[in-house]
């Protein structure tokens, strides 16, 4: 692993949406949390009706506990933004939330959503955890890396929008069937192959970027930021 996943504070995982983490960072948080490192997922938004009834938002989060539980999370965070309407959101909102908790946990390593996926919420949650890591507080993330989610960052309009070019990969060699698993307990978001949110495309996905490492399966990402 590079030097930044050596270390021992808090870690912090930023998803959307729930299943974002796991997509993008699954094997990944799984070998942190084996390694001792304390992991929390900060889940930014909640569905809410009529797009998303109660039932269904109470049953994504159950299938959220036993994922993360099966991953070696510490703690998940519900921000319950709406979800889809980011947008029309005062920004400072998302700003204060996001600020708030990374106040609060002071990690030293945040996985952020990609700049350039096709979801306005990720885009919008992806510079709001810049702002919350702003380098002149007290404390701030030393380490910022931004992940990949299938369905989400394949989507976005090439040329035109940032593309997702990782220059770090993360071996998962023995926690991609972790992951796999992890994700399969999102019963709900599991998709049929050749959809991107199928445990083949994961797979796929995940050997693709080993091969380009000349490992068996790895994550990839985009380093922001790095101070040490």
């Amino acid at each position: 692993m590079i030097a930044p996943l050596y270390g021992t504070g808090p870690v912090l995982v930023i998803a959307p949406h729930p299943d974002d983490e796991v997509l993008g960072v699954g094997g990944t948080m799984a070998k942190l949390a084996a390694i001792g490192r304390p992991v929390h997922v900060c889940v930014v938004t909640r569905g809410r009706p009529p797009a998303f009834s109660d039932e269904m938002v109470a049953g994504i989060r159950a299938e959220a506990a036993l994922s993360h539980k099966h991953l070696g999370v510490t703690e998940t965070h519900w921000l319950d933004l709406p979800a889809a309407e980011l947008s029309e959101l005062p920004h400072k909102e998302l700003n204060a939330a996001l600020g708030g908790l990374v106040r609060d946990l002071a990690p030293d390593l945040i996985f952020a959503p990609h700049l350039g996926d096709i979801h306005m919420d990720h885009q919008l949650v992806f510079l709001s955890s810049l702002v919350a890591s702003r380098p002149h507080q007290e404390a701030y993330p030393a380490t910022i890396l931004a992940y990949e989610t299938l369905s989400e960052t394949n989507w976005n309009a090439p040329y035109l929008t940032p593309a997702f070019l990782p220059n770090v990969f993360v071996d998962i060699t023995d926690t991609l069937e972790q992951k796999l698993e992890a994700f399969a307990l999102f019963e709900s978001q599991v998709r049929e192959a050749p959809h991107e949110r199928s445990i083949n495309s994961l797979r796929a996905l995940a050997t693709l970027r080993g091969a380009t490492v000349h490992r068996m399966a790895c994550e990839g990402f985009i380093m922001i930021r790095h101070v040490c």
